[in-house]
């Protein structure tokens, strides 16, 4: 198992940028593909983007490329998400995933952070 702890998250002016980070507990980091979903108030869950577990493949949601990167450091056992040029409709609670699956569908994301909120002003 993997436990995912997130940060970065904060308000920021639209047009800003925000690193968010997830630090993940255990010795077994690389053997988990790792993503990012979030959820705006009123929202259902929506996929942001992820990374394999090598970091050498990376997917992002139509809604947000262009806008994010997503990467990872199996030595500090962390993945990120960078977000630029953010948008008001950018705000919600950003969720760092894990999973095991070479190919994961939307029942493969089986280990959840808690969350870290994105404010973003207009």
């Amino acid at each position: 198992q993997v436990q995912l702890v997130e940060s970065g998250g904060e308000l920021v002016e639209a047009g800003g940028s925000l690193r968010l980070s997830c630090a993940a507990s255990g010795r077994t980091f690389s053997r988990y593909g790792m993503g990012w979903f979030r959820q705006a108030p009123g929202k259902e869950r929506e996929f942001v983007a992820r990374i394999s577990r090598s970091g050498s493949s990376t997917y992002y949601a139509d809604s947000v490329k262009g806008g994010v990167t997503i990467s990872r450091d199996n030595a500090k056992n962390t993945v990120y998400l960078q977000m630029n040029s953010l948008k008001p409709e950018d705000t919600a609670v950003y969720h760092c995933v894990g999973y095991t699956a070479l190919v994961p569908d939307s029942a493969s994301y089986n280990y959840w952070g808690q969350g870290t909120q994105v404010t973003v002003s207009s």
